[in-house]
């Protein structure tokens, strides 16, 4: 199990903004941050949760945040339409679309998930697993 995810921003408003759009409609909420002399950051998780969190900050480099090569945070969708409308919230609010929702069935049987780059190119996957089993 993870502990957390982060990702980088330029514009932790704009940023917010798109977040809050994609993650409200899956469960999760922001909480308020104190940055203790870092810098500017967001917090999402479930509520009544400590773990896991989702990060977005300020680089503490005070250095141009980048979109990684190869990374990307995927979000668990309760359903297909919390995937739909995670994904339409989304590009309301300034995401870009990198592949609209849809059935996977090369990821797995039930696989339904949507991708979107978020306002700083950060790579972002909702997913709703419709028949997820443990092996054997």
């Amino acid at each position: 199990m993870f502990s957390h995810v982060t990702v980088g921003t330029n514009d932790l408003d704009k940023a917010s903004t798109f977040y809050d759009a994609v993650l409200i409609p899956l469960g999760l909420c922001r909480r308020p941050v104190t940055p203790d002399g870092g810098p500017p950051s967001a917090c999402w998780i479930k509520p009544d949760s400590v773990l896991p969190r989702f990060y977005v900050y300020s680089p503490y480099d005070r250095n141009e945040a980048g979109a990684g090569s190869g990374s990307m945070a995927a979000f668990s969708a309760p359903h297909m339409e919390a995937v739909n409308e995670a994904y339409a919230a989304g590009l309301s609010a300034g995401g870009v679309d990198a592949g609209a929702p849809g059935p996977r069935p090369h990821y797995g049987n039930g696989y339904y998930g949507a991708y979107l780059r978020d306002p700083d190119g950060n790579k972002v996957h909702i997913v709703h697993r419709g028949d997820l089993h443990l092996p054997g």
